[in-house]
């Protein structure tokens, strides 16, 4: 079926067995090349969010790459009424979905290669399930867009999370950190206030999503386990901005930094990732760094490309 996208996008809903919550579903998103390579991107997103980035389909496509946009279960078009936005009590859970993914672009759609790239959340949950299937070529390569491989907060609210996991992780699904709500990193994007994008401010709000406890804990315990060291065996490219800045509100300097994440903590952590990680920090960089202003989203096409191009 055609995706809110276009004609050019088609949409396969793909059912999950339930959850806690009850149904689960996921959906993958195909822009087809018009002449095809037999290679494939497939794209996570992050948190608060979900691909409508189609200036990067059509990067991909123009090259004879198909491009796949994955929206997680319980975000964006995957998102249904009974559930809660954007929880997990753990990150193992998007495994099936991508599972289904790389199996239907594999098998049903004859790729023999298939880049895996990601963004901020789907980042870090990209490099755990590509850990996981080691040794099985189902990936070739890949690309993190400032994955999320630290919490971007002071030293000792990072070991009270440490410390507290468990607990939180045993809240109820529903309990949220009064944690407030910066508008800074949205409201930079969205053409409605101070940037360039149209989406949906339904599945991506400019305030974000609230942050439950138990999310918070499966995410700690996930980069804990980055930090630990992980095997993956393809070759990684991890993409950052040069510099990071904390903003509760709007200031034209958001368009140049990354809002979200600390850069600094991406680079230390980038290489616990696999035994071949390159990491390049684009000056100009935004935390999605293909929403960044055009210099540096141009900047980030040109790394990744001639990056695919010497390791394939």
């Amino acid at each position: 079926m055609h995706d809110v996208l276009g004609p050019d996008y088609e949409l396969t809903v793909l059912p999950m067995p339930d959850d806690y919550e009850g149904e689960v579903v996921a959906s993958l998103v195909r822009r087809r090349a018009a002449d095809p390579a037999g290679r494939a991107v497939l794209y996570l997103h992050g948190f608060t969010d979900y691909f409508f980035q189609t200036h990067l389909a059509e990067h991909f496509a123009a090259q004879g790459i198909d491009f796949y946009g994955l929206d997680l279960r319980k975000y964006g078009r995957s998102l249904l009424p009974h559930q809660t936005r954007g929880f997990v009590r753990s990150v193992t859970e998007y495994f099936p979905e991508i599972d289904e993914a790389v199996r239907i672009i594999r098998v049903e759609h004859g790729h023999q290669e298939v880049i895996l790239n990601a963004h901020s959340t789907g980042g870090l949950v990209a490099a755990l399930w590509a850990d996981r299937v080691r040794g099985r070529g189902l990936v070739q390569n890949l690309v993190l867009n400032s994955p999320f491989l630290d919490l971007n907060v002071p030293g000792h609210l990072r070991l009270a999370a440490d410390v507290l996991h468990l607990p939180l992780s045993r809240l109820p699904a529903r309990a949220v950190l009064p944690l407030g709500l910066s508008t800074a990193y949205g409201t930079s994007l969205h053409r409605e206030h101070h940037g360039e994008w149209e989406f949906d401010l339904e599945w991506k709000p400019v305030g974000g999503f609230p942050v439950h406890a138990a999310w918070l804990a499966a995410i700690r315990r996930a980069q804990r386990r980055l930090h630990g060291g992980l095997r993956v065996d393809v070759p990684v490219l991890v993409l950052c901005a040069e510099k990071g800045l904390r903003l509760r509100d709007f200031a034209p300097e958001a368009q140049g930094a990354d809002t979200v994440l600390d850069p600094e903590q991406i680079a230390r952590w980038s290489t616990r990732i696999g035994g071949h990680v390159t990491c390049v920090r684009v000056p100009g960089g935004m935390h999605d760094l293909v929403l960044s202003p055009a210099p540096a989203r141009e900047r980030v096409f040109a790394e990744m490309d001639r990056w695919l191009a010497c390791y394939r």
